[in-house]
């Protein structure tokens, strides 16, 4: 898989290691910057290209940071045909997380869902609020979790897509 990655000075430095690190799962990178560190630069200038390569199929999904991944998740939200989710720490879920009724106590639950439930595009994680093992395990748990079939997510996803201005 091509994967869109960038970031602003906030995790400028986790994304060198993390780069080598999706690598390491078989993966490709394109890297949309910054080139080097630069503690005035601002996300949306990095954000908006590397969510617009995934919308427009030239990378089959995008990995960007900031200090809270906030702002960068809603950047990329702005670009039709993105699904950004943001991940800014390991949680378990105090109530059932699926239609199921089924319950997990796995901190990384919610990153799997972003992707069954809302065929997430791009993971947008936070450099102050995770450390690198945190977010190797994000982006591990999120490259490898299939998208699902079920009919009402489907539907849901095309809505988003078709319904957005």
């Amino acid at each position: 898989m091509k994967i869109a990655v960038t970031t602003d000075h906030a995790g400028f430095e986790a994304l060198q290691e993390l780069k080598t690190f999706i690598q390491s799962l078989g993966h490709e990178y394109v890297d949309f910057g910054p080139k080097s560190l630069d503690p005035d630069d601002d996300y949306p200038d990095f954000m908006f290209p590397a969510a617009r390569a995934v919308a427009k199929g030239e990378c089959q999904a995008g990995i960007i940071l900031g200090g809270s991944g906030q702002g960068e998740a809603m950047a990329a939200n702005r670009i039709k045909g993105v699904r950004c989710t943001l991940f800014y720490g390991p949680v378990v879920a105090k109530a059932a997380v699926d239609a199921e009724g089924t319950r997990s106590d796995d901190p990384y639950e919610i990153v799997r869902l972003s992707r069954q439930h809302n065929h997430a595009n791009v993971l947008s994680l936070s450099g102050r609020f995770l450390d690198l093992n945190e977010m190797k395990q994000a982006i591990e748990i999120w490259l490898a979790t299939p998208y699902s079939d079920a009919e009402r997510h489907i539907r849901r996803i095309r809505k988003l897509d078709e319904l957005a201005g």
